[in-house]
């Protein structure tokens, strides 16, 4: 009998997280939401006067980081009322009328930071190291570290206009893709089910090969109708990238990119010849999937079904909570109470129900807990890696906020992955050396060099076809659907290798991922496992010294710059070794399963 889903109301209170710590009512929540215009009119008090001293700028800060503040809390209390049930009306309302407040708010205030940059060098530089601008000093210097590729006043505002149309590729790629486009039924066991976005990735994981096919060549053969179409959204979108970036004065797209991270173009481009070089590893892992699944061939839908089938085993919300502790227990008892305590009491809404949002994420916030959204289920044991990864994002933004004032606790994207991806490295050998079967072993083998190959090798692949695409139209080639295509198939050749036979529309697959519409965001997830790999061994392997670098990176927040942030805790992101080492894990990985299997 099919299970039904709970209405959100029938979920027990100790299954949802408490939200008292950001507010304890709505009525609370309202108080904020309606101070937000008078704290933005604090800020715009200090339009034009922001040169006039030291004291005024240091009030005007002050005025900032409030605003900031309460922003955060009355978005996050609502955004997380909405995401635990989206159908509830109530909920809906208080998150658009947050966004709607928040966006007015910073449109009003946006003159700050251009006003800031403004200010003579050597004025603001005598005193941001004012004893009494400790709290703000980061913050500014974030600031002026953008002024080089920051315009005047009135080109500022030309491009902040532009900005809302220059979103049209992206939306418009969202609405075909998601609303538009009808891929039609796949049989499965003489039942017609509905192919989508979302059931894709289902019908490729079907151990059934005739059903993986047909939903292939349905899927790619939709986007193929629409090839130049998607093309030339595409086109638009990295034309707008070309286009801001020589509008600000950068050498090119992916320097405007990195820039304001302090990431230098040397760590992009070694990931991807660092992964050339370890590309044999990849083509002998498809290789043996080839034989594992006794194929003559393999095609592009056979790469995801899985080698080995799920093992069964139930693992309750408290079981894995207890596996998260002893897994963990190498980063101490302060971390795994913590996190445990917050796993178990208040932090986490734990299960499914209608209107939830689907997947998981970690919502760390200044005031309050670091809140988890998790859709956990006892049979699945990936659910288990999901609590340890979400848990890791949780523990970074607790750390984060206990060590660092307000306008600086905040920590970019490309540390993010590192906290929850070396969570789940410390599961899996946790869950591998007390596996209770060989299938447990196989299992966990074949899932961990799944997820690796996904996080690090394809996406340098996506990485190198965003780069590769940038370049030729900086180089003033336009981009169509032909020479796109070309240089996705050559991509797939090149990182899939002599195994594979591809279908004739399998180089869709690069018109088809909304990632590419935020260009240059996917190389993170593949340094961020990288880091995190190097770093699992570090501390595992080492002493209290190499555990208290890891703490010292946990607890920087937004206080460094991310490269130096990971070499302070001991992975030197701007060298090749830490890759390196994450694609040895992955071949070690590849042995044993060649061996096991």
């Amino acid at each position: 009998m099919e299970k039904t889903v709970p209405l959100r109301k029938d979920i027990p209170e100790k299954d949802k997280w408490d939200l008292s710590t950001l507010y304890k009512t709505d009525k609370d929540w309202e108080k904020d939401l309606s101070s937000i215009p008078s704290l933005a009119e604090k800020v715009v008090a200090f339009r034009g006067r922001l040169a006039e001293s030291s004291g005024t700028l240091l009030s005007s800060l002050k005025a900032c980081e409030e605003l900031f503040k309460v922003s955060e809390t009355v978005s996050n209390y609502a955004g997380l009322l909405y995401t635990a049930d989206e159908g509830d009306s109530k909920a809906q309302e208080m998150d658009g009328r947050a966004t709607i407040a928040i966006s007015k708010a910073f449109a009003d205030i946006s003159f700050y930071d251009p006003e800031l940059l403004s200010i003579p060098d050597d004025k603001i530089n005598e005193w941001k190291n004012l004893p009494e601008f400790a709290d703000y000093r980061i913050y500014i210097e974030k600031t002026l570290h953008i002024k080089p590729y920051t315009l005047g006043e009135k080109e500022e505002k030309i491009l902040s206009l532009q900005s809302e149309s220059g979103q049209t590729a992206r939306n418009t790629f969202s609405l075909l893709t998601n609303v538009d486009l009808q891929f039609g039924t796949v049989s499965v066991n003489g039942e017609e089910k509905p192919l989508t976005q979302s059931s894709w990735s289902v019908f490729m994981e079907n151990q059934d090969r005739a059903v993986r096919k047909e939903a292939y060549e349905k899927f790619y053969g939709t986007f193929e109708s629409h090839a130049n179409t998607l093309a030339s959204l595409y086109a638009g979108s990295v034309n707008q990238d070309v286009f801001r970036a020589r509008a600000r004065g950068y050498k090119s797209s992916l320097e405007s990119k990195l820039y304001g991270d302090k990431v230098p173009e040397s760590v992009y481009r070694n990931l991807i010849d660092t992964v050339h070089k370890n590309l044999p590893v990849l083509h002998r892992f498809y290789k043996l999937r080839k034989k594992v699944l006794g194929l003559s061939e393999l095609r592009h839908y056979d790469v995801y079904v899985p080698l080995v089938k799920s093992v069964k085993k139930k693992t309750s919300y408290e079981e894995a909570v207890e596996i998260c502790r002893a897994a963990l227990s190498p980063l101490g008892s302060e971390y795994t109470d913590t996190l445990c305590s917050g796993l178990l009491g208040g932090w986490v809404d734990r299960y499914e129900n209608k209107g939830k949002r689907s997947g998981a994420f970690s919502s760390g916030v200044y005031r309050g807990y670091p809140y988890i959204l998790l859709n956990y289920k006892d049979d699945a044991i990936r659910d288990v890696f999901t609590m340890a990864h979400e848990g890791g994002h949780s523990m970074h933004s607790w750390y984060s906020k206990n060590n660092n004032p307000f306008m600086q606790y905040s920590y970019t994207i490309f540390e993010a992955e590192v906290a929850s991806t070396f969570n789940e490295e410390l599961v899996f050998e946790y869950l591998l050396k007390n596996a209770e079967s060989d299938d447990m072993k196989k299992y966990l083998l074949s899932m961990r060099a799944n997820d690796i190959l996904a996080t690090l090798h394809r996406q340098t692949m996506f990485a190198e076809y965003e780069l590769k695409c940038h370049e030729l139209v900086e180089k003033g080639s336009p981009l169509s659907a032909e020479n796109v295509r070309k240089i996705y198939r050559g991509l797939l050749e090149q990182y899939f290798g002599p195994e594979m036979v591809f279908e004739p529309n399998s180089d869709m697959e690069g018109l088809r991922i909304p990632h590419f519409y935020g260009a240059y965001y996917v190389y993170k997830y593949a340094t961020g496992i990288s880091a995190s790999l190097a770093l699992a061994k570090r501390v595992v392997h080492g002493t209290k010294s190499e555990l208290d670098d890891y703490f010292t990176f946990l607890k920087s927040g937004g206080s460094r710059y991310p490269i130096d942030s990971l070499k302070v805790a001991g992975v030197d992101m701007s060298s090749s070794a830490p890759v390196q080492d994450a694609l040895d894990v992955f071949a070690d990985l590849v042995g044993q399963l060649e061996n096991i299997l």
